[in-house]
């Protein structure tokens, strides 16, 4: 400390601010595991989150050498720090890249170090090591697992139907009326249109999981695109009174992507007959948003029994299915993602008459080039 300083030496195992009046950066604030070794490798430094990991007290390993306050194994039992040598070896070593290791009891940790020398070739000064507990990317790792034992359970079936239905076609085509042929290859054109389904949805997810859903900005009349959902599900034997569509105007001009809008109404609206019961009521209302927005606001609802109130926090998570009555389960995490990369929010309670009440708003919006 410069003489008539009257600035603190800074607190162990903190980072002070750059001159700018930002406050020091504290150990104890950071997400992940840290543990800082000296030159003589004792222990100096050992966060909060280090000591939820490897379940101690920092207390009583500061000071320790860091072998013994940080027992580490690789998957094969032999002892890390021993294997690695951070203050001995090549003096041209960094660190260690991260990897799994194994802490007493057989806890796995990822772990990754940096070796910190006085010059580039010098003795090493520090030995900074991050610790990260991997149960999030187990969660990651179980959740594409599960994706694709979905995606191969929803793939077999149609495919085996097609395959079933063209090879008897090419084996046995004299044999068939004109009537028994066509119904066979709707079957297959239905079929290959669930493949077709299932490939986009697949692709909407790794697109909204990457944060590359892209929204193609067009004039869309909600209005009518409700009105068009509506008559394709009686078209296809729902009966019309099951509707009840309620538009309160004037609506704002909308700027969103038409394909996507309807892949947002397809699914509410499919999930509201599949699922629900009785009357599936659209309204269709202007919405004020935040700093004074304007936006478009859908209501879809319906009579049936609704969502249990303890699963209400995962209708949007992958794989949720209301009922037992098909789908991949993908829908609604698919909707979720669509409405957010338009700027909007999605929400879901349940309905003044019993079942359930998803609701989405949209902002007012318009393409880069009319902003």
């Amino acid at each position: 400390m410069a003489a008539g300083s009257s600035e603190p030496p800074a607190p162990r195992g903190t980072t002070r601010d750059d001159g700018i009046g930002g406050p020091a950066l504290v150990p104890d604030d950071l997400p992940d595991g840290l543990v800082v070794a000296d030159h003589r490798g004792r222990v100096v430094c050992f966060n909060r989150a280090a000591a939820r990991i490897c379940a101690v007290r920092a207390g009583d390993v500061l000071g320790l050498p860091l072998e013994k306050a940080l027992p580490l194994e690789d998957l094969k039992g032999r002892r890390w720090w021993e294997l690695t040598d951070p203050f001995g070896g090549l003096a041209i070593r960094a660190g260690q890249p991260e990897r799994n290791l194994l802490l007493p009891g057989g806890r796995e940790v990822l772990v990754s170090a940096r070796y910190v020398r006085e010059a580039p070739l010098g003795p090493v000064r520090q030995v900074v090591v991050s610790l990260r507990d991997t149960e999030a990317r187990r969660r990651t790792e179980r959740s594409h697992a599960e994706l694709i034992a979905t995606v191969a359970h929803e793939l077999r079936s149609p495919l085996t139907s097609v395959k079933g239905f063209t090879a008897t076609l090419l084996a046995k085509w004299d044999r068939f009326t004109d009537d028994q042929k066509r119904l066979m290859l709707e079957t297959v054109d239905a079929d290959a249109g669930r493949v077709t389904r299932l490939i986009a949805e697949l692709l909407d997810i790794s697109r909204i999981d990457s944060g590359r859903l892209e929204v193609r900005r067009q004039p869309v009349d909600l209005a009518a695109a409700v009105g068009r959902h509506v008559h394709a599900l009686v078209a296809a034997g729902q009966p019309p009174e099951r509707f009840l569509v309620r538009l309160h105007r004037p609506l704002p001009a909308l700027w969103a992507d038409p394909d996507k809008i309807d892949q947002i109404l397809s699914n509410l609206l499919e999930n509201a007959v599949r699922h629900g019961e009785g009357t599936v009521t659209i309204d269709v209302a202007p919405a004020p948003l935040k700093n004074d927005t304007e936006g478009t606001a859908v209501t879809v609802s319906d009579e049936g029994p609704g969502i249990p109130e303890e699963s209400v926090n995962r209708v949007f998570t992958r794989f949720w299915r209301g009922s037992k009555r098909g789908g991949t389960g993908l829908g609604l995490y698919i909707v979720k993602g669509i409405v957010e990369a338009h700027g909007g929010t999605i929400s879901v309670e349940r309905a003044r008459g019993g079942g359930a009440r998803f609701r989405f708003t949209l902002p007012e919006a318009a393409p880069a080039y009319l902003a």
